[in-house]
């Protein structure tokens, strides 16, 4: 799971060099700050000890893919990933940003 937080963090970084240089605007922007950001929380998360790890890191990272990967086939390409890709990941995230609140929450606790 490192390794696909590493590859999101790499694609966000070029999605925002696309988005500064390459005239593809806010949509693509938007993907990478998404993508940067959870790149980061997912990395984060695997530093915690605990079961609940990989189902937190695992949600982070497939709402960062369908979310970023539809937004930035909507501004390259022109057109959706898939139908409510975006919605579906957006979800995804909220739910992995909750098992990874839960996660660290626990960790503190247990200290």
């Amino acid at each position: 799971m490192g390794l696909a937080a590493g590859l999101l963090g790499a694609a966000g970084v070029g999605a925002a060099a696309l988005a500064s240089h390459g005239g593809y605007g806010e949509t693509l922007r938007t993907a990478s700050e998404f993508a940067l950001i959870h790149a980061a929380l997912v990395m984060a998360v695997l530093r915690a000890p605990g079961r609940l790890v990989p189902y937190a890191a695992g949600l982070v990272l497939a709402g960062a893919f369908l979310f970023c990967g539809d937004l930035g086939m909507r501004a390259l390409a022109g057109q959706a990933l898939m139908p409510m890709a975006a919605p579906a990941g957006g979800f995804a995230l909220m739910a992995g940003w909750l098992a990874s609140g839960y996660v660290i929450a626990r960790n503190i606790q247990t200290k």
